[in-house]
């Protein structure tokens, strides 16, 4: 094997070859962006191993063909009524053993220095999304000067469910060895190893947040993205243990690591949605995810929790946000939220907080004089699922490193599902990756809604251009062009139009 390149050249041939430590690759290039498909970074996760922490991978003989995508972890359907999600989630479980793996994208030419790097995290409730997914292809961010990393993790029973015998969030684990190899391997597709930020989206945003708490992620990255994610948003081991046992008595097993390995996917996949729907209150402590996932990370204390109370400064430029209306994807696209009635938005706060009186209130201070009752109920999803965990983090980690944060709120209101999705939860993803031109995301069914005339579609490609900028800048310096948050709304930056 060749030596792994310290100064990288990837040259614009049809299928560039890198030398990465475990093996060359081969890519391939299309419109000045070279790209590397399916590097594995760790070892397949298989039999009792889905249970393990990953494994380092072995050397591979030859060159690795990187040219087209690999598996993606075992995972079933999601549908969200009347919207085509698919861009978001993906084609779904595409059966493979080499699941862990990253997609690599880099400009094809070579630049004159180190390029910042950019690691996603995927959402998908933690039961389901890959690499594979449209939304993710982030030509776009490399043409802009980023390298992009996206990465798959174990997902569902084998990546969150909290079992004896087996280590904690797997998931989790996952993405901390992605991140080592992206320390190890990036300064070969022309990446900075000293200038990487890891950002996700949703459940991997959460992930992000509990990445900035976890001792062992220190030095793997220098800057964070949490997109409509949470630092309150992990289950307790005292509500995990709840699934635990209701896995195990639909599965028939002990509700331990041994007798779970021993469980073919077909069924730990198939498990999932009779977990869905758990009560998983307790005397202390709401349900974070308000029922939506049975599965999240789990940890004694929530992330912004574990920030607040760290002592010393924080060495991480963090950027949060969320949408302005993140709420509706959960009841516009399946006819519940023109249905909505008082009695509903008293029930969603009442899972939602342990004192939903005062959620209620904050929630009715905050919205209009006539606000409706599908209104109310959209925003008290927001507050409980997004809002008070990107502030608490935000909060959390100005106090350590003041300067340091900056937070934002998309407003663009999706036309899509006749009118009413609205600045809901994942629409800013397709500018952030510079996907609106994805005829997917367009029709009676689609994130975007109708096929825009050709001036809202400058306006919407003029947006992207905005928004990938502004990441780039952060993920390179630090700030994304504008004042970093001193614990005030005046300092929240709306990101609406160009």
């Amino acid at each position: 094997m060749t030596q792994k390149t310290k100064h990288p050249v990837i040259e614009t041939t049809k299928h560039p070859v890198i030398d990465t430590s475990k093996g060359p690759v081969r890519g391939s290039v299309r419109d000045g962006v070279a790209a590397f498909l399916g590097i594995p970074y760790a070892a397949p996760p298989l039999g009792a191993a889905r249970f393990a922490a990953p494994e380092p991978h072995a050397p591979w003989h030859g060159t690795r063909d990187a040219t087209t995508p690999g598996p993606t972890a075992p995972q079933g359907e999601r549908r969200l009524g009347a919207l085509d999600m698919a861009p978001y989630f993906g084609p779904g479980w595409i059966r493979g053993d080499d699941y862990l793996t990253v997609d690599v994208r880099a400009p094809a030419a070579p630049a004159a220095r180190p390029l910042p790097v950019l690691v996603f995290v995927h959402g998908g409730g933690f039961v389901a999304g890959s690499t594979r997914a449209a939304l993710y292809d982030g030509s776009a961010l490399a043409r802009d000067g980023a390298v992009l990393v996206t990465l798959n993790y174990r997902l569902g029973v084998t990546g969150f469910l909290d079992l004896p015998g087996a280590p904690a969030n797997r998931g989790l684990l996952d993405v901390l060895a992605a991140l080592r190899w992206v320390r190890d391997e990036i300064a070969a597709f022309g990446g900075d190893p000293g200038a990487v930020t890891v950002f996700g989206q949703s459940a991997g945003a959460t992930l992000v947040a509990a990445l900035l708490a976890d001792p062992a992620a220190e030095g793997l990255f220098r800057r964070a993205v949490v997109q409509s994610g949470s630092g309150l948003g992990a289950f307790h081991p005292e509500q995990a243990a709840r699934v635990t046992e209701a896995a195990a008595r639909a599965l028939g097993v002990a509700p331990d690591a041994g007798a779970f390995a021993a469980v073919p996917d077909e069924r730990l996949v198939g498990v999932v949605p009779d977990l869905t729907g758990l009560d998983l209150r307790t005397a202390t402590r709401p349900d974070p995810l308000v029922g939506l996932s049975p599965l999240a990370p789990v940890l004694a204390e929530q992330a912004a929790h574990t920030l607040a109370a760290r002592t010393g400064p924080l060495d991480v430029d963090l950027l949060v946000g969320t949408t302005a209306q993140e709420g509706n994807l959960y009841l516009v696209p399946q006819g519940a939220y023109a249905a909505s009635t008082a009695a509903d938005v008293e029930a969603t706060a009442a899972r939602s907080r342990r004192r939903p009186a005062e959620l209620l209130a904050a929630v009715r201070a905050s919205a209009r004089p006539d606000a409706s009752a599908a209104e109310l109920r959209s925003a008290v999803l927001s507050e409980a699922l997004f809002g008070a965990g990107s502030r608490a983090l935000a909060d959390a980690h100005a106090a350590k490193a003041p300067s340091r944060v900056h937070r934002y709120e998309f407003t663009w209101r999706s036309p899509a599902v006749g009118g009413l999705l609205g600045a809901a939860h994942t629409v800013e993803l397709p500018f952030v990756f510079g996907r609106t031109d994805l005829p997917e995301l367009y029709g009676d069914a689609g994130l975007l809604g109708p096929a825009p005339e050709p001036s809202a579609k400058a306006a919407l490609a003029e947006l992207s251009s905005w928004t990938r900028a502004a990441w780039i800048r952060f993920a390179a310096t630090g700030d994304p062009g504008w004042a970093p948050y001193d614990g005030t709304d005046g300092t929240v930056r709306r990101i609406g139009s160009a």
